[in-house]
């Protein structure tokens, strides 16, 4: 939870810098969660209508967060954070970032920053 709030509070427009696999898993972990809990509930109390504005709010809420995690994921690879872009090529894009998401950090020092990890 707490590479959750960190993504939203202190580096909620951070860009810089580098995300271990941990942060940026844990963080989208955590905002599927959300996400899926408020659907079941809105369904439950039978507020499906009210649950595609919710849903709208979320994502709109958590993009920018999201964005910037995923490109300091893409530093921690030793990518530019343009590469989100690839993900305007049909389903290939997206299985391409997918794939750096999984990929292990770039040992040592980047032109991105200091490793994490160490």
């Amino acid at each position: 939870m707490n590479w959750f709030i960190s993504c939203v509070t202190t580096n909620y427009l951070n860009f810089q810098g580098r995300a271990r696999r941990k942060e940026y898993w844990m963080f989208t972990l955590v905002y599927f969660l959300i996400g899926l809990a408020l659907g079941i509930l809105l369904k439950i109390l039978g507020m499906q209508g009210l649950a595609k504005l919710v849903q709208v709010i979320l994502i709109l809420a958590f993009f920018l967060p999201s964005l910037a995690v995923t490109v300091r994921r893409l530093h921690d690879t030793n990518r530019s954070g343009w590469w989100c872009l690839i993900t305007m090529v049909p389903f290939l894009g997206s299985i391409i970032l997918f794939i750096f998401m999984l990929l292990d950090s770039t040992p040592g020092d980047n032109k991105y920053g200091v490793n994490p990890k160490e």
